[in-house]
């Protein structure tokens, strides 16, 4: 495993955290939830949307892609010192391919 792959995972989780953080809102409320054609964001509601696009969104709530970054880090920590290529950590960088600093080696 290369500690570029890992540095690069590392920083693109430290960025969604960053994200769903910011998008918990001032009142604490991370979870959102799916209702027809709308999706509730505890204060705010937006409606409209086809209803698989509503609960597409509902499920990237903040508490949810928190608790994903945790698993993923909790992942790599146990993956830190396998010989490369760790097929584990490979998937895990997959979803960031187009990412402009993705290793090429990876």
């Amino acid at each position: 495993m290369t500690k570029e792959l890992v540095r690069f995972l590392e920083a693109r989780l430290r960025e969604e955290a960053d994200l769903a953080r910011r998008c918990d809102g001032d009142d604490g409320c991370g979870e959102w939830s799916a209702r027809g054609d709308m999706v509730d964001f505890c204060q705010t509601d937006l409606s409209g949307l086809p209803p698989t696009i509503a609960l597409h969104v509902a499920l990237h709530d903040p508490a949810r892609v928190l608790r994903e970054i945790e698993a993923k880090r909790r992942i790599l920590a146990r993956h830190a010192r396998d010989p490369w290529p760790c097929h584990d950590l490979r998937d895990l960088a997959l979803p960031y391919a187009d990412h402009p600093d993705f290793p090429s080696r990876a």
